[in-house]
């Protein structure tokens, strides 16, 4: 046990001797320039080396304690890996939502004729995307506006008096009925056609109104509005949504129509007949500015020749009545 002891003091010696050497040629390189009367500071002792090291674990916990520094040079700053980097991005997208919601706002004022909702309508090719949410908002808002209604007690109208759907039968039941599956064919086609698969297949439910160029080519964009239409990413594609959305909501309808009514030829009849009577309200919607400005032209030219034969007859009236002729003096 003693040789042991002595064999594991053996090193720290060894280790003190060394260093003790080292230390001396370290301190003994510049005496040449000092005098032989200064007197030189003692070599560190192996003793205080070893309480030194024996007190560096207990610096180790104030040193891992101390505040790291960034990328920039300055402690305690976050560095660009924290998750206030990724606040500029929501925020920038948070604007962009509210930016489409400021634009869906101004759509819902458009009417035609001050009767006629086209809140699926806009004049602006640049319009921001619709998130799905938005989507449904303005399916709701479209759907809840009176004039479906209105349009679907005209139509229920038209169709009693034409006796179709025979089954109904006339009276407040018949209309009541055909009102009923009016209203239900236009509400169950637009959630699907307008909102569920736009939000599904990414696209614009969203009329662009070109309202320039020669009328042909108006005319043409506003027939092919029903199967071609704006994508979410800013490219034009095949209006799938509208399309299939009509089919679903005829194919729905036979549920509530009658036996008669209830075949494939039925169905696929009454869903394109829905997207042959888009293609006229697209027309409708895209021509109503140059009819509204027509009508105002004609109206401000008929008044402009009212105010011109009133000014005509104001101003022969005073010669029309010859004025007293005075007896001369005598």
């Amino acid at each position: 046990m003693i040789f042991c002891g002595v064999l594991s003091l053996a090193p720290i010696a060894v280790y003190a001797q060394e260093d003790t050497a080292v230390l001396n040629v370290q301190i003994s390189a510049p005496t040449s320039t000092l005098s032989s009367t200064d007197s030189l500071p003692d070599a560190p002792h192996a003793q205080d080396e070893e309480i030194d090291l024996a007190q560096l674990p207990a610096l180790q916990p104030s040193l891992a304690s101390a505040p790291e520094q960034s990328g920039n040079g300055q402690t305690g700053t976050p560095t660009s890996s924290s998750p206030q980097a990724a606040a500029p991005q929501s925020d920038a997208e948070k604007s962009e939502h509210e930016k489409a919601e400021e634009q869906l706002k101004e759509q819902e004022h458009q009417r035609v004729a001050g009767v006629m909702a086209t809140f699926n309508t806009t004049t602006n090719h640049n319009a921001l995307p619709l998130s799905s949410g938005q989507k449904f908002q303005l399916f709701f808002k479209s759907e809840t506006d009176p004039w479906p209604f209105v349009l679907s007690g005209v139509v229920a109208g038209l169709n009693q008096a034409s006796d179709s759907e025979p089954e109904w039968g006339q009276g407040m039941q018949g209309y009541a009925k055909r009102f009923g599956a009016g209203y239900s064919d236009s509400f169950i086609g637009n959630f699907f056609g307008n909102a569920v698969l736009t939000s599904m297949l990414h696209e614009d439910p969203r009329y662009f109104q070109k309202g320039t160029g020669s009328k042909w080519g108006r005319f043409l964009w506003a027939a092919t509005s029903t199967v071609w239409c704006k994508r979410d990413k800013g490219g034009w594609g095949p209006n799938y949504a509208n399309v299939g959305g009509n089919m679903i909501g005829a194919a729905i309808a036979r549920a509530y129509y009658p036996a008669s009514e209830r075949t494939v030829n039925d169905t696929i009849t009454d869903g394109l007949t829905v997207s042959a009577e888009g293609i006229v309200g697209s027309e409708i919607i895209e021509f109503w500015p140059d009819m509204s400005r027509y009508m105002k032209r004609k109206h401000a030219e008929k008044l402009a020749r009212q105010a011109a034969q009133r000014d005509a007859q104001s101003a022969t009236h005073p010669t029309s009545q010859s004025a007293p002729a005075t007896k001369p003096q005598q």
